[in-house]
C-alpha cells in the first residue's frame, strides 16, 4: 500500500486580457478496491465564478469551472492524495469459458459491451486486425491472458515512444504505419487491435508514478498518462499499459475511463478572443510518494 501525491498545474497565457467560457476538468481519481481517494484540492486563478461537479456517462467525476472576469493568464492547479494498493501480478483469473481464446461474452455482458467491442476507426484493408491476429493464430485455442499480454508487450518492444505537444490522438492506422506515438496513441492502438479480436476495450486517463525519473525506462511520467482496459470474464476490467508493458494497476493512478480518448481529455475549455491572442500553455505534473514530498511543501505551493 502506497500513498501517492499528484500535483498537476496548467497555465494558459494570452497576449491581451480575455474572458473565458466554461472549462471541464477530469482530475479526481475513481475510487475502487485498488485505489482510495484521500483528498482532492482544486485552485483556479483568477478566482472562478462557479465550480460544480457532475458524473459523466461513464461515472467519471467532472469539475465544471467558470472563470470570472478577464485575464492574461488562466491557471489550474490540482492536488490529489491517493491510497494505492496495486494489482501488480500479470496473471489474472478468468472463468473457465474465457480461459482460452477465442471465446464469446455471455449474452447479458455482450449487450452492455457492444460499443466497446466495435472498432471505431477506418482500416479498410484490416491491417490492424492482421497485426493483432499474429498473437492469436486461427484454428488454435490460445491462453487468453497470453494473447493479451504478448500483444501489449509487442507494442512496448516494437513501437517507439515520442512525446507530441499537439492535441488529440493520432489514428490507430497511423500509429501502425509510423511505429511511433505517445502513450495515448499506443493505448488507442491496443484498443483497436484487441477489438479486432473481439475483446471489449476502453481508454483510461490518469497518472503514472516513476520512482526515479533520472535514467528510468518508464515512459509517460511528467505529464498525464494513458493506457487501456480489456474486459475479461471472471477477471473484469484488466489494465494494460502498452507504453511500458505494464499489466495490472502497478504505478497507475486511474482518473477517467471512456469509450474513446476524445471523451477523457483532462482539461478543456474556451476563451473569448481571436486565435492570435493565444500565447501558449505550460503543463507540469509531479507524482511522488508521501515520503518523498512532505505535506508542508504542498501547503506552500497551494497557498
Amino acid at each position: 500500500m502506497t500513498v501517492y501525491q499528484v500535483r498537476h498545474a496548467t497555465i494558459y497565457r494570452y497576449r491581451r486580457p480575455v474572458s473565458f467560457g466554461e472549462h471541464r476538468l477530469l482530475f479526481r481519481p475513481r475510487d475502487s478496491y485498488d485505489q482510495r481517494l484521500i483528498e482532492a484540492v482544486l485552485r483556479v486563478e483568477p478566482e472562478p465564478a462557479s465550480v460544480r461537479w457532475i458524473h459523466d456517462v461513464f461515472g467519471n467525476c467532472v469539475a465544471l469551472v467558470q472563470p470570472a472576469g478577464k485575464a492574461t493568464a488562466l491557471r489550474f492547479e490540482t492536488r490529489i492524495l491517493v491510497d494505492h494498493s496495486p494489482q501488480a501480478a500479470p496473471e489474472f483469473v478468468t472463468i473457465d469459458a474465457a480461459r482460452t481464446y477465442p471465446f464469446s461474452y455471455d449474452r447479458e455482458d455482450a449487450v452492455d459491451l457492444a460499443r466497446l467491442i466495435a472498432r471505431h476507426y477506418p482500416d479498410d484493408a484490416d491491417e490492424i486486425g492482421q497485426w493483432a491476429r499474429r498473437f492469436a493464430p486461427a484454428g488454435r485455442s490460445v491462453d487468453t491472458g497470453h494473447v493479451l499480454m504478448t500483444l501489449c508487450y509487442a507494442i512496448r518492444e516494437s513501437f517507439s515512444y515520442a512525446r507530441r505537444s499537439e492535441a488529440g490522438t493520432q489514428p490507430p492506422l497511423g500509429t501502425l504505419h509510423l511505429r511511433r506515438g505517445t502513450c495515448r496513441d499506443f493505448a488507442l492502438f491496443m484498443m483497436e487491435a484487441v477489438r479486432a479480436l473481439g475483446f471489449a476495450a476502453r481508454f483510461v486517463s490518469g497518472y503514472i508514478y516513476v520512482a526515479d525519473r533520472d535514467g528510468n525506462e518508464t515512459l509517460g511520467g511528467g505529464a498525464t498518462h494513458a493506457w487501456c482496459e480489456v474486459f475479461v470474464p471472471g477477471a473484469g476490467w484488466v489494465e494494460f499499459d502498452p507504453t511500458n508493458g505494464i499489466v495490472g494497476s502497478r504505478d497507475l493512478i486511474r482518473v477517467a475511463v471512456a469509450r474513446d480518448p476524445s471523451q477523457a481529455i483532462p482539461l478543456a475549455g474556451t476563451y473569448n478572443g481571436s486565435a492570435s491572442d493565444d500565447d501558449g500553455m505550460t503543463v507540469q505534473v509531479n507524482v511522488t510518494t508521501r515520503d518523498e514530498m512532505p505535506d508542508t511543501a504542498w501547503v506552500a505551493r497551494l497557498a
